[in-house]
Order: C-alpha cells, then structure tokens, then sequence
C-alpha cells in the first residue's frame, strides 16, 4: 500500500516557473493536457473540483497505466477561464520534477528543504514557509509539501501559476491538496 516507486523507475520532468512542469504548461486545456500525458503512458480523468475553490473549478487525476487506480501520480487543477492553472505531483508514484537539477519529488523534507531554501538565496527570492510549514516560493511558483509513505515522509511538489487570481501559491492550494498528507 504504502510502495515508493524507485528515482530510476520515474518519468524526469523538468520544472520552468509559472511556465511549465515537464510537458504540461500552464494554460493548456484538459484535452491538451490529457494528450501528452497518455502520449507518455498516463491514463487519467476530468472531474469538478469539489468544494470548488476560488477560480479553480476542475480536476484531473493521472496515473501510470500500469499502476493501480489509486496510484494517482499527478493531479491537475483548472480555472475555466485560463486552463491548467495547478499541478501537483505524488511524493510515491509521480514522475521526478527538476528545478534547475534539484530533485524535487519523493525526498527527505529536511534534505530538499536546505537545498531548497539555499538554491532561494542565491537566486534572491526570498524565503516562505507556509501556514503550516511547508517551504515555498511565489515568485518560482511552487510549495513543497511533506506526504506520508508509511512511516517515513516525502516531498511532494505543488506547482502553481497565482498570476491574476491568487495571491501567493499557498493561496492556490485546494482543499483536497491540503488533505494529502
């Protein structure tokens, strides 16, 4: 239940911020987006976002098509208006995602964090840590959140383009994101 697909196991996706986490980019339509990722052995389906939350009215659940149904590996959240608007990707079973060749999924938190945080500084951004305590960044577009893998705990990213309707990344988060722990 609780299986960690191996690093060498995982799609390796690079993460372009506010613009694109591997093949999705942001704005794409569910069609667009369900195209290239069955085009890289995804299957996955569009349902409304429940409780919808602020402008971010649906969601698309991917997994590998070999992986049981509840291995959900990425999930994607849309505005109507501006499409893909949210991504995030599953700690145990989503592809790798690279910032700038920094491993971003299925990680110690307390390794990524400093990693994280040092690679902030020398970008200049500055450093966030959210409500409740993940890191994060605005102006790269992106949370690290902690998920459960039995009794360990790993990095699970949360990508998001706030431009025009959110304040901050943290305030993107949907509530079934938020229950993913």
């Amino acid at each position: 239940m609780w299986s960690v697909i191996d690093e060498s196991d995982r799609q390796q996706w690079d993460y372009v911020p506010m613009a694109s986490v591997g093949p999705l980019r942001f704005g794409m339509s569910p069609q667009e987006a369900r195209a290239v990722l069955e085009a890289r052995g995804f299957t996955g389906s569009l349902s409304p976002l429940r409780p919808e939350h602020g402008a971010l009215t649906r969601k698309a659940e991917f997994r590998d098509g070999t992986a049981p149904r509840f291995s959900v590996a990425v999930t994607l959240y849309y505005r109507d208006s501006e499409g893909l608007t949210c991504v995030a990707v599953d700690a145990l079973c989503g592809p790798q995602v690279f910032l700038d060749g920094m491993r971003l999924v299925g990680r110690a938190p307390s390794e990524l964090l400093d990693e994280f945080f040092d690679h902030m500084t020398r970008r200049g951004v500055p450093r966030t840590v959210s409500v409740e305590g993940d890191a994060a960044s605005d102006e790269l577009g992106i949370m690290i959140r902690a998920q459960r893998a039995g009794d360990i705990l790993l990095t699970r990213a949360f990508f998001a383009q706030p431009e025009g309707w959110a304040c901050t990344v943290h305030d993107c988060l949907p509530v079934p994101e938020g229950d993913i722990r």
